[in-house]
């Protein structure tokens, strides 16, 4: 069997194969796009196993080894740099080190989706760049009326603030600048709605995105978001394990019979965790359970904490109803009936 150690970069990529016939080791640099890569990767035998470390822009290059009928694996980066205790850092050390792990079979290898969940993420992404390039736009017109004393804040965007705010006498260039972020705004509006409606229909499509949206203040982004992101429950023994999975566990530099903590680690998902605290908002709002744990937290501690807490109980308990595939009102009803396993993992 062939094992290649591959440290990957956009431009070109440093190889290390190991032939278990032969026990031989060869080195190599590949460039990717004079085709040179492809045409190395076709005359391995099939299937041949390749490790990377996970890294961006190396969508084309995971698909096109899988198309050639090879097994790719995906590694953990830090993991990676972790296990090699050196203190010189080279492009071969790299990918022979890598090779290293997958002799061994220390590998950290991660879970990869499909092409579907990988395709319904990018709409995810993409609903979410328009939004934030939609807010810098509204930021700039609520400036440009608050520059000639109009202070509306969310009020601008009503019918009457949009007449009043088009009456303003505005010349020269600042005139021109509030016709182009308003006609960018509406082109921005059109496309995000039809994005929402994308994300809707691919939500109630996915049986395990219905389910958690039986929780008061989890909408279809937020529901589909964590489905894609979690993938296999199965992966995740507890719901601390998908806590730390999101970053929503408290960093730690515990010794000596001392404990510290700092906070929260922030190693994971960034845009499932946002939608987590802002789902969580609402939740606070809409379920007595979180309402009082939350108003509790806020007595001692800053409300930005308590937010943080409630996001952090909210994902562990969407965990759980995808895990027990209960809806929202039986899940609450095992919650208070008794201390099951998913209040200590919370």
């Amino acid at each position: 069997m062939i094992i290649v150690g591959c440290d990957f970069h956009p431009s070109w990529q440093q190889v290390a194969v190991f032939d278990s016939s032969t026990g031989e080791i060869v080195e190599g640099k590949l460039v990717n796009g004079s085709g040179e890569a492809e045409q190395f990767y076709r005359s391995l035998p099939v299937p041949s196993l390749i490790g990377l470390e996970s890294c961006g822009n190396s969508q084309w290059f995971v698909e096109l080894v899988e198309k050639l009928g090879h097994t790719v694996w995906i590694g953990d980066a830090a993991q990676i740099r972790a296990s090699y205790v050196r203190k010189q850092k080279t492009d071969k050390r790299d990918a022979g080190h890598i090779l290293k792990l997958l002799i061994e079979g220390r590998f950290p290898r991660l879970w990869v989706p499909d092409a579907e969940v990988r395709d319904l993420r990018q709409l995810l992404i993409h609903r979410q760049k328009l939004v934030e390039i939609r807010t810098r736009v509204k930021n700039g017109l609520q400036h440009l009326a608050m520059n000639r004393g109009m202070q509306r804040k969310a009020r601008l965007w009503t019918e009457a603030g949009q007449k009043a705010f088009g009456a303003l006498p505005l010349e020269g260039w600042a005139a021109c600048r509030r016709e182009d972020l308003q006609r960018l705004r509406a082109v921005l509006d059109l496309q995000i709605g039809q994005l929402d409606q994308a994300v809707e229909k691919a939500a109630y499509a996915n049986e395990q995105a219905r389910l958690l949206m039986t929780q008061p203040g989890v909408g279809p982004i937020t529901s589909l978001a964590f489905v894609l992101t979690l993938g296999e429950v199965a992966r995740f023994k507890r719901g601390k394990q998908v806590a730390s999975y999101l970053g929503l566990i408290p960093r730690e530099h515990s010794s000596g019979g001392k404990q510290h903590l700092g906070a929260i680690s922030k190693q994971g998902n960034g845009f499932v965790r946002m939608l987590l605290v802002e789902a969580a908002h609402t939740a606070n709002r809409l379920d007595e359970g979180f309402r009082k744990q939350y108003q509790h937290r806020c007595h001692n501690k800053p409300k930005g904490v308590a937010k943080v807490a409630a996001a952090r109980r909210l994902a562990v308990r969407l965990y759980w109803m995808l895990r027990s595939q209960k809806p929202y009102p039986e899940i609450v009803r095992i919650e208070s009936s008794s201390r099951c396993p998913m209040d200590g993992a919370s």
